[in-house]
């Protein structure tokens, strides 16, 4: 027997994520109500998953409700934001008891792990599957892109490149083995780097987080704060796997042009940097120097030699400009 649009939320959703004191009514009502603590501010933000271009067609269902929910915790680690609250909206070509009870299970799991409440939403019928999350957080000292500084080192958390060679992997039907696994699980479940944003919200000056690739946005990072950033792409950390099955020729390219690593990229006073390695490190993360803010506009890549290094590509676009 089919199940109406509510009976849906009723059994998939009801209850997901943790339980929070400033939560007055989640999800079952025609609103939330939620009481944020007394003089803290709030960050929002919306981020849309649209299968076949955020996410393969075939990706694990779990993995996909886990990465929707990844993607915009990401978006809160760069404004060093503490997770509170997320609302849902689902589009479906059908209710399939299955994927739903399965993408559940993905998107729940990594709402316990960040301390976040499922607080309301939506289900509607499509002819494609579209994931749409907002995430709500509060903020003491917000990082934000407007910040940087000529003079400060430019800096990344993690590895470059893996999810953008996982993908690679997975749409040529690669699987199994250590490097292949670790590349696609970078891939499917990026980890947002929540503890490390509120551990130098204090020390650096602005952040960004990699969704579209470093290139593209560190290029964002140098638009709003109005400088130049200048990249060292022998600088950028990678890992083993990465290493290992990177093709010929492409490393640098997918390090620096591939998106959905979400890992951050801040602008650190140079002054800071041992401090910022240490909480780090005590964040379970490394951070990388791998270029600095100057002045000027615009991003430029350097070699080791000092010679200009160019890409045919910035990185992701949902709308790419023609030329010619």
């Amino acid at each position: 027997m089919a199940l109406s649009e509510f009976e849906l939320i009723e059994r998939y959703f009801t209850g997901i994520g943790a339980s929070r004191d400033d939560v007055i009514l989640g999800v079952g009502d025609d609103a939330a109500l939620v009481a944020p603590r007394s003089g803290r501010r709030l960050a929002l933000s919306l981020d849309t998953l649209v299968a076949g271009v955020h996410f393969p067609l075939d990706a694990p269902v779990e993995d996909i409700g886990y990465k929707s929910l990844a993607v915009n915790l990401s978006d809160l680690a760069a404004m060093a934001a503490e997770p509170a609250w997320l609302l849902l909206a689902l589009t479906l070509p059908q209710a399939d008891p299955d994927w739903l009870e399965r993408f559940a299970k993905g998107l729940a799991a990594l709402a316990n792990e960040s301390g976040m409440a499922l607080i309301g939403g939506d289900i509607s019928r499509g002819q494609a599957v579209a994931i749409t999350v907002q995430v709500v957080g509060y903020v003491d000292r917000p990082l934000r892109r407007d910040g940087a500084r000529p003079g400060d080192g430019l800096y990344v958390s993690g590895t470059l490149g893996d999810a953008a060679l996982g993908l690679q992997l997975w749409q040529g039907g690669q699987r199994g083995g250590a490097h292949v696994d670790h590349l696609i699980e970078r891939l499917h479940r990026p980890t947002p780097r929540i503890a490390l944003a509120r551990a130098l919200a204090d020390l650096a000056n602005a952040a960004i987080d990699v969704s579209d690739g470093l290139l593209a946005d560190a290029g964002h990072l140098a638009e709003r704060s109005a400088v130049a950033i200048i990249i060292e792409p022998h600088r950028l950390p990678q890992s083993s796997a990465f290493r290992n099955l990177a093709p010929a020729g492409r490393a640098a390219s997918l390090a620096v042009t591939g998106g959905d690593d979400y890992e951050l990229c801040l602008s650190l006073p140079l002054n800071r940097e041992e401090e910022a390695q240490r909480r780090a490190r005590r964040a379970g993360v490394e951070l990388t120097r791998v270029g600095r803010v100057d002045q000027g506009r615009g991003v430029r890549l350097i070699s080791a030699a000092g010679q200009t290094i160019s890409f045919e590509r910035l990185g992701y676009e949902h709308f790419p400009v023609e030329t010619g």
